[in-house]
């Protein structure tokens, strides 16, 4: 286990993120930023397209399984080099996630990992939002 890992993050979820835009993507897109990737277990790059289940926990004791994954095929004469978190489409949908809403993960000092969400402000509606960046922010606990 890595020393000094960021112990929660959120991420401000996009229409693309949701699904709301139909197109098809493989889970969110994680930045290659050092403090975020602290969150998650550490992957092997010396792999092809290493990833690492991880069992999140919400505020009403579910358990939901998502695949942290280091597309990495450019590595291996593909295209891809890019982080993604993927398998969250039920959580999403039972959860009636959309976009600005924010997705809220940590782990406790068990280093158990926990998930909720937070609405997004009802005062700009959805087609109105730009949102610029990855959306992703450490949380300082």
């Amino acid at each position: 286990m890595r020393n000094n890992r960021t112990r929660a993050i959120s991420k401000e979820l996009s229409r693309n993120d949701t699904g709301e835009t139909g197109g098809h993507q493989a889970g969110i897109l994680v930045p290659k930023d050092s403090s975020i990737l602290r969150f998650f277990p550490s992957l092997d790059s010396t792999q092809y397209n290493p990833r690492h289940e991880i069992a999140f926990h919400d505020t009403s004791a579910n358990k939901w399984v998502f695949a942290f994954i280091y597309y990495n095929n450019r590595a291996f004469g593909g295209t891809r080099n890019e982080y993604r978190l993927t398998r969250m489409t039920s959580y999403m949908r039972s959860n009636n996630l959309l976009a600005g809403d924010v997705l809220i993960l940590s782990r406790d000092e068990d280093s158990r990992y926990n998930i909720d969400y937070r609405r997004r402000s009802d005062d700009v509606k959805n087609e109105d939002r730009l949102v610029l960046g990855s959306g992703w922010k450490v949380i300082r606990v």
